[in-house]
């Protein structure tokens, strides 16, 4: 495991804080072999609370490197907390990019993401330091290894209607609908994946093809590099024990009040960020609809049953370098350090 509780609830970076108080971890310029990151990136995901922010945090100041996000809900300027951004101390002490860059009115989208870490990565390099791609957003994290298919946007007229017609006939009537379109997508897909369900709907109206169709076209725009891949994955009990800890310390620093700040703006219920974790929760509860008791729990469950989807997608979709689920260390640090200066 990587500490106590490697998120919000203790500290994000407690035992490793420790650590460098007495042995800093090596750096480059303590190897023997010469070392440049024009190559190399790294990239790390795991579940949400399964530490990632704080292995990225280490690997940075190890290393000399730039923390860049790929988790689609931190790049949303509105939630702070409830998205379990970097702190002003993390940031402080290695630069963080595509953090709290986009308002929550704005629509992202791994096209999007893709040429903003392109530019930062760039930006990392010219610098000399080493670009650490890190966040659970599958999408991201594949679409920078492997790029993605060159779909067309949908018009914006075509989505309303499409997530018009979501919302009119529900989630599996609407599957069922996209099954006669596009059969091969519907059936990977399940009733209540609204977003891609809408997704896919406006794709085969807005150009006749189905979505699975343009996904067998070559895929463009991965990231530049040889990248070292870590997936970061506690044991389920442990994270799951992260996550209800981590909720709880972000109601006690202001979560409700950002949310609340949320709800004023009356944004599009779909939009993205609409759909954080614990948004849905903590807005019905400050609309009456449902005890502070209740939210917190949904909201709980909510996180949970992501954080067991996100290591399902990570198991069968992910290779990873190194696998992560030991204790945050000097000798992990030595481990990652060693397999970076030997990628080749």
């Amino acid at each position: 495991m990587l500490g106590p509780v490697l998120g919000k609830a203790e500290g994000m970076n407690g035992d490793y804080d420790q650590m460098r108080s007495d042995n800093k971890p090596p750096t480059p310029q303590d190897s023997t072999k010469p070392v440049s990151w024009q190559d190399h990136y790294v990239v790390i995901t795991g579940p949400t609370a399964s530490g990632k922010s704080a292995l990225a945090l280490a690997i940075a100041e190890m290393a000399d490197g730039v923390v860049i996000n790929a988790d689609s809900m931190q790049l949303y300027g509105d939630l702070h907390l409830v998205t379990a951004r970097p702190d002003a101390g993390d940031e402080a002490r290695v630069p963080h990019r595509l953090y709290g860059v986009l308002d929550g009115s704005e629509r992202a989208s791994v096209g999007m993401w893709l040429g903003l870490a392109a530019t930062q990565m760039a930006a990392a390099r010219s610098a000399g330091k080493l670009p650490i791609i890190t966040g659970g957003t599958g999408m991201y994290i594949n679409g920078g290894l492997a790029g993605i298919a060159p779909i067309p946007d949908v018009p914006a007229d075509i989505h309303a209607e499409c997530v018009n017609r979501h919302h009119a006939v529900g989630g599996a009537a609407f599957r069922a609908e996209l099954a006669r379109l596009d059969p091969p997508l519907a059936a990977r897909l399940f009733d209540g994946d609204s977003q891609r369900l809408v997704r896919a709907m406006g794709v085969v109206l807005a150009t006749g093809r189905p979505l699975s169709g343009w996904q067998q076209e070559p895929h463009k725009g991965q990231l530049p590099g040889v990248p070292l891949c870590l997936a970061v994955m506690p044991p389920r009990e442990i994270l799951y024990e992260r996550i209800n800890k981590r909720f709880d310390w972000m109601l006690d620093h202001g979560a409700l009040d950002e949310v609340a700040a949320l709800t004023k703006r009356h944004l599009d219920p779909a939009l993205p960020v609409m759909k954080a974790l614990g948004v849905r929760e903590l807005s019905a509860y400050l609309a009456g609809d449902l005890t502070l008791d209740r939210a917190i729990e949904l909201a709980k469950r909510d996180s949970r049953r992501y954080a067991k989807r996100q290591m399902t997608w990570i198991r069968n979709n992910f290779n990873p370098n190194l696998m992560v689920n030991e204790k945050l260390s000097e000798s992990l640090c030595e481990k990652i350090f060693s397999h970076l200066i030997n990628l080749g």
